[in-house]
């Protein structure tokens, strides 16, 4: 068994609790995921299980893929990830989201929403200059660099680029309800990433 799974993200919904209050959720699809392979510390130098999750069509598998694909019997796998050995397990075992239960505090990786090119205003939250008329420094990043010494701009400023599409771990999220026969957790708070987003599932390591 592994201390994670491989899932994807659905949307946000809501559930109701017993008392009638209302809890925002997240709705993942987490698994099934098939063993592929068990890294070993003897062969491979540590100790890892890989998954697969999500099935794709053969012919779109190059030769050595289906070979190492081939161990298990279960065709093609759109993604592989590996974690963390928990407990004893073999190549082309199942595992389900029942490795997780309500109540349990559960971190989750994936890649945040990327946003282009954006300004420093968007990406640093830079408060910009006087709107006034004329000023001509509205959302600027104003002065970069030194005068006389050291004459040149430090590494790390804070500069418009690339905003989002960076690999992203929101850590303490609550499994709300867990659904086997559709595959579904449900998890109170907010999970990187866009709908249909492929995500990592982990046990807690702050619980």
């Amino acid at each position: 068994m592994t201390n994670g799974l491989l899932g994807k993200k659905i949307g946000m919904s809501q559930i109701f609790a017993a008392d009638g209050q209302r809890i925002p959720v997240t709705v993942l699809e987490v698994g099934p995921c098939t063993v592929l392979q068990k890294k070993t510390t003897d062969c491979d130098g540590y100790e890892a299980v890989q998954l697969g999750f999500q099935t794709k069509e053969s012919r779109r598998v190059n030769k050595p893929e289906m070979g190492h694909f081939k161990k298990t019997g279960k065709g093609a796998f759109a993604h592989i990830r590996e974690f963390e050995v928990v407990s004893e397990c073999a190549v082309g075992d199942e595992i389900s989201c029942t490795l997780f239960s309500p109540g349990d505090r559960i971190d989750i990786t994936g890649s945040s929403k990327g946003k282009g090119f954006q300004g420093v205003i968007k990406r640093w939250g830079f408060s910009g200059g006087r709107a006034t008329h004329g000023s001509m420094f509205k959302r600027r990043p104003g002065a970069i660099g030194q005068s006389a010494w050291p004459a040149k701009v430090i590494k790390g400023k804070k500069m418009p680029g690339q905003l989002g599409n960076v690999r992203v771990t929101t850590q303490n999220l609550i499994v709300v309800d867990v659904r086997p026969e559709q595959n579904l957790v449900f998890v109170r708070g907010a999970v990187p990433g866009a709908k249909n987003g492929l995500i990592e599932i982990r046990k807690g390591i702050k619980a």
